[in-house]
């Protein structure tokens, strides 16, 4: 029995493999259950605005930055594009994706936030995919998340999060937000503006 040959890990390979994993009509594959050698860390990168890059180059192609979003996993600390025959490490500068927008449906406590994110995917914010706030500590300023699968978030587009503070609610001393039966905090009472 000979050994399988060892490739060097390129995007175009992780493409093949991740459009021959997607054959079976689902829309993610299931890199969760995979658990494929690693083979190093290629270059690439998900910058803070969600622009993905390949050897210091964007990548134009929407189709393919989505393809390869449906087999990115979060492992600790670390972001790996996983097919079940190879494992590669990539850099993500903040989140892996960006919310860009969102849709409002009900008011108050029944309130729904369904956000799009800039790779296609849709989620409802909920106890399933709470949104959270990190604030800087040196200037203050605000990033907001929203929970998007496994353990990958989007950045809120500041757009998007400009219009969900005008639709924010108070409770118990917080101003914050509705969403699939949740409230979710942004920022203590004590803090907001006059």
């Amino acid at each position: 029995m000979s050994a399988r040959p060892v490739t060097t890990p390129s995007a175009e390979n992780l493409a093949a493999s991740a459009r021959a994993a997607k054959s079976d009509g689902h829309d993610l594959p299931p890199v969760h259950a995979w658990n494929p050698p690693f083979r190093g860390d290629l270059d690439m990168r998900i910058a803070r605005d969600g622009t993905w890059f390949y050897l210091g180059t964007p990548i134009n192609r929407p189709a393919l930055v989505r393809l390869f979003s449906t087999i990115l996993r979060k492992d600790g600390d670390r972001y790996f594009l996983v097919t079940p025959v190879e494992k590669v490490g990539i850099t993500v500068d903040d989140a892996p994706f960006v919310a860009v927008d969102f849709e409002r449906t009900g008011d108050g406590e029944g309130q729904s936030l369904r956000f799009a994110t800039n790779v296609g995917d849709h989620v409802t914010a909920g106890p399933d995919h709470p949104i959270r706030v990190e604030r800087d500590s040196g200037t203050g300023e605000p990033s907001p998340y929203v929970h998007v699968r496994a353990d990958l978030e989007a950045l809120i587009d500041r757009k998007s999060f400009y219009r969900l503070v005008e639709i924010g609610d108070r409770r118990d001393g917080w101003f914050g937000l509705w969403s699939g039966g949740a409230f979710f905090a942004i920022i203590p009472e004590a803090e907001l503006p006059e």
